[in-house]
């Protein structure tokens, strides 16, 4: 009989974990190969750009790379403190002597013994954790890229004066440009993960929540990641007929 309970467990959780996990290598192989519609690939570009532009003037443009970066840091900090209430509230359940599934047991589908439960709870702690590690360490980078960008000037006389370009060796700008790329990558990740606790935390109540909620979230971000410019995909791929520069430039 205990099999029998765990049936659905065994079908419906996996499916709802790889599910997302391959609608994301989709959206990676689509990053890679059509950058330009996806949300990912073009604010990747954008942040590139605002960086060369605000080291191209950095006396004038620092205050504002302070507050812009800061912003983002905020949001991350945020992040991973909601991350570390979560994780803190699961041990506190993991510890705690009152059962809490006792009234969860006759009213949810699927397994729910004492191993069962304490899998659903771990899972749930592990996820947060990695969520924290990933925006903890996206604070550490964009520190980091805004430390860098505000001091490129120097930096820029110092590349000149070794000639790292010429040698082929790597610029500071390329460098600060990599250094906030993997900063925004991991809040990404981060979110990401948040996303991804949503039908663990439903697993509680039963697998068939926690399937349904995967299956609603993947068109939700779909939405959210690729960009459809009906219309204007000829002037992006570089094949509009009547179409001038300056009108190209602007879609």
């Amino acid at each position: 009989m205990e099999w029998r309970d765990s049936f659905l467990d065994l079908v419906l959780i996996p499916l709802s974990l790889l599910l997302p996990m391959a609608y994301h290598v989709w959206l990676w192989r689509e990053v890679r190969l059509r950058p330009l519609c996806t949300a990912v690939g073009i604010n990747s570009a954008t942040r590139r750009l605002w960086a060369i532009g605000m080291m191209k003037d950095n006396a004038k443009n620092a205050v504002t790379v302070v507050q812009s970066v800061r912003n983002v840091i905020m949001g991350s900090t945020l992040m991973a403190t909601t991350a570390i209430l979560f994780c803190t509230g699961i041990a506190a359940v993991l510890s705690s002597t009152y059962t809490i599934k006792k009234p969860l047991s006759d009213t949810v589908f699927g397994a729910h013994g004492e191993y069962m439960m304490a899998l659903k709870y771990v899972a749930l702690l592990l996820l947060f954790l990695f969520a924290f590690l990933c925006h903890s360490l996206a604070i550490c980078l964009l520190n980091q890229a805004s430390f860098l960008i505000n001091t490129s000037t120097s930096l820029f006389a110092a590349d000149a004066e070794s000639g790292s370009g010429s040698l082929g060796l790597p610029s500071t700008r390329d460098y600060i440009g990599e250094i906030l790329e993997r900063g925004f990558t991991l809040n990404l990740v981060g979110n990401r993960l948040f996303y991804a606790g949503v039908p663990l935390l439903l697993w509680i109540f039963g697998p068939l929540l926690a399937f349904l909620s995967s299956m609603v979230m993947i068109p939700i971000l779909y939405n959210l990641d690729v960009v459809n410019l009906k219309g204007d995909s000829d002037c992006v791929n570089g094949k509009s007929a009547g179409m001038n520069e300056s009108e190209c430039m602007h879609v």
